[in-house]
């Protein structure tokens, strides 16, 4: 047993260290050719490195593969959206094509995690950020160089295993997560409830962040997205709560980096702490990995577009908070609604 706990401890590293070097290898290339502002399309295509955690070589190759193609496709949607200027009306439908696609085939293929999170986040960041048509092809490049350097990092354990003589790595490697393909996810009503669940979320908490004219509301879609539970997993609580709790002592962390106006450096270096501590803890304790998610996405975000830190840390703060009670609102309705139908079926024997 503790030899166990030994082997997913190293293997935890593994997969820190190798997401880790996915975000930070392109942004250091970025700060060199003096186009920090291109950051977000780098650290997007890096994301593709958080798939595949603890999967066999040959079930991971199909996972992170998929992966990288839904998180492409999302980037470009956001490009395209911030290039032709498309109301807020179509930035929504493309809001909702997203969370459809993404639970679909994150369902079908057994993503980990199971939440379109990431892909949300990345569509809607780059629709947001203003973008030249010349720039277009530039960032998507990027994207995809980004991609591909994260598809060929999380593979590179099979090729560096058997460099180093251990023929057990294979690609038939026994590791401690196994995934199977569900044809069948489309015909399954609970992955529509949850895809209903999450487009009136982001829907309602985007709204009223628009409304009370908040910045940055896409902070309250993604904590939407991030606090809803996949398909067929327990609709608890305390995910939005951690979440809340975190963001606000994550704020206080990214505030005391922020505030002293850092070098370019120090904000690349604090991407990559934040990569690596978040991947060690978000299997553990979501609300303490907050304390490295957190600033990891707002420095993403500020070197995106500099603001006023003040009011980005303020931001970020709120519409968590409004976020994660549109989700609970959600989760309690659901459970209600669980109670009265399970209250429902005939009593048997």
């Amino acid at each position: 047993m503790l030899e166990r706990i030994r082997s997913l401890r190293a293997l935890d590293i593994e997969v820190a260290s190798r997401a880790t070097v996915a975000v930070a290898v392109p942004l250091i290339v970025l700060v060199a050719l003096g186009r920090v502002d291109l950051a977000p399309y780098a650290a997007f295509g890096a994301m593709t490195s958080l798939y595949g955690r603890s999967e066999p070589y040959r079930l991971r190759a199909r996972t992170v593969t998929t992966a990288a193609v839904v998180q492409l496709a999302c980037i470009a949607l956001g490009l395209l959206v911030a290039v032709t200027g498309a109301p807020l009306p179509v930035i929504a439908a493309g809001l909702v094509v997203v969370i459809t696609a993404g639970i679909l085939v994150a369902s079908t293929v057994g993503l980990f995690p199971r939440t379109p999170v990431f892909f949300v986040f990345a569509y809607l960041v780059c629709a947001e950020v203003p973008t030249p048509a010349d720039e277009v092809w530039p960032r998507m490049l990027l994207a995809a160089g980004a991609t591909a350097f994260a598809w060929l990092l999380v593979m590179s354990g099979w090729v560096l295993r058997r460099l180093a003589g251990d023929r057990s790595a294979d690609l038939f490697k026994r590791l401690p997560r196994e995934a199977g393909l569900h044809a069948a996810a489309y015909r399954d009503p609970q992955v529509w409830l949850t895809i209903a669940e999450n487009v009136v979320g982001v829907l309602a908490a985007g709204g009223i962040a628009l409304l009370i004219g908040i910045g940055h509301p896409y902070w309250a879609v993604v904590s939407v997205v991030a606090v809803l539970p996949p398909p067929r997993a327990r609709h608890s609580t305390s995910r939005a709560i951690h979440r809340i709790l975190g963001t606000a002592l994550g704020v206080v962390v990214t505030a005391l980096v922020l505030l002293p106006g850092p070098p370019v450096w120090v904000l690349i270096l604090v991407i990559a702490i934040g990569q690596f501590g978040a991947e060690i803890l978000v299997g553990r304790h979501y609300g303490a990995a907050l304390l490295f998610i957190t600033p990891l996405a707002l420095t993403v975000a500020h070197l995106a577009s500099p603001v006023d830190v003040p009011t980005l840390l303020l931001d970020r703060l709120v519409e968590t908070a409004l976020g994660g009670a549109t989700a609970i609102l959600i989760l309690l309705a659901a459970r209600a609604g669980a109670s009265r139908r399970g209250a429902g079926r005939p009593a048997t024997a």
